[in-house]
């Protein structure tokens, strides 16, 4: 069953006077249950695709399309609609915990509020939000609800930021790049707490990742974008031998290999265009090697290759084994 279902997505933000296109075209569903990840380069509109699914966009943004959940339009909902979805089917984890917890009030008043607010009493509301902070890690749970978050460390707010996440209990999780603020060793902390929590609960998750080899680990299916538009989508253990979009496998040959001997990084030619950038053509066509005139006339549409989706006029064969 589809628990969300992203349909010809298109956004546009007023920019500098003009109406800027940010996302072109997002295609994607993520079954109940699953986990799907979205990568890319800064810019590629991932973080956008995510907001969008609960509308926390910038003033004045248009969206075309349609984003449903169970079968439920979330642009047509109204203001109560909206809230039930916020409040018990999706939560999100952000980026940086220290943008979105304020500094002035304690810890406990942060996870407490959304319970009490639906109607929960306080003394149980704060037995649960204890309970959730020892689920993710946090010890001594009871002399952290009282601190304020400039007291705690940035591994500790993002454990904290995922217990507020969890409180709800969510069918879908939107995780935008939780661990790119933390350190190696905490970021794969972080990370076992999250796929730990989500494979216990049942949870959808939505991953947002800069991270290939993260995602192929963490989800079943993988989702590349680039400059406002998804370019493949594929099974998450075929993503290194059957990737087919020439960007999909650029990424893939710029990442550095473990145990192989000392060389260059193959890094991609030019640079990663904005969305609202894109001409006609592919967006990715400037920088792609095997790109011919009809990828520079004619924007290529998601369609079957292989196995998983590709937009890309001369997909690539799949790699040898």
């Amino acid at each position: 069953m589809t628990l969300l279902d992203i349909q010809d997505l298109r956004v546009t933000l007023p920019l500098d006077g003009a109406d800027r296109t940010v996302i072109h075209q997002v295609d994607l569903s993520v079954p109940a249950g699953s986990a799907v990840g979205l990568v890319g380069e800064s810019g590629s509109g991932k973080s956008l695709t995510a907001r969008s699914v609960l509308r926390l966009l910038p003033p004045g943004a248009r969206v075309e399309g349609d984003i449903r959940v169970d079968g439920v339009s979330v642009p047509a909902m109204g203001p109560a609609a909206l809230r039930a979805l916020r409040a018990r089917d999706i939560a999100m984890v952000f980026q940086d915990p220290r943008a979105h917890i304020n500094p002035m009030r304690t810890v406990g008043d942060f996870l407490t509020e959304g319970l009490v607010a639906r109607g929960t009493r306080p003394r149980s509301a704060t037995a649960t939000v204890t309970a959730l902070l020892r689920d993710v890690g946090i010890p001594d749970a009871e002399r952290r609800l009282r601190q304020r978050p400039p007291e705690l460390s940035g591994g500790l707010l993002q454990r904290v930021m995922i217990a507020a996440a969890l409180a709800g209990d969510p069918r879908l999780l939107l995780a935008d790049e939780p661990t790119t603020a933390l350190d190696v060793t905490t970021q794969a902390e972080v990370m076992a707490i999250i796929d730990e929590a989500r494979t216990a609960r049942g949870l959808a998750m939505l991953f947002i990742t800069h991270d290939l080899a993260l995602a192929a680990a963490v989800c079943d299916r993988v989702a590349v974008m680039y400059a406002g538009s998804l370019v493949e989508d594929l099974p998450a253990e075929h993503l290194h031998k059957a990737a087919r979009h020439p960007y999909t496998r650029a990424l893939l040959a710029s990442r550095p290999a473990p145990g192989a001997d000392e060389q260059r990084l193959r890094a991609i030619p030019g640079r990663p265009l904005s969305a609202f950038e894109a001409g006609p053509g592919c967006a990715f066509a400037p920088r792609c090697p095997a790109a011919r005139d009809l990828c520079r006339a004619e924007r290529p549409e998601l369609r079957p290759v292989g196995d998983g989706l590709a937009a890309c006029h001369y997909p690539a064969e799949p790699a040898d084994d």
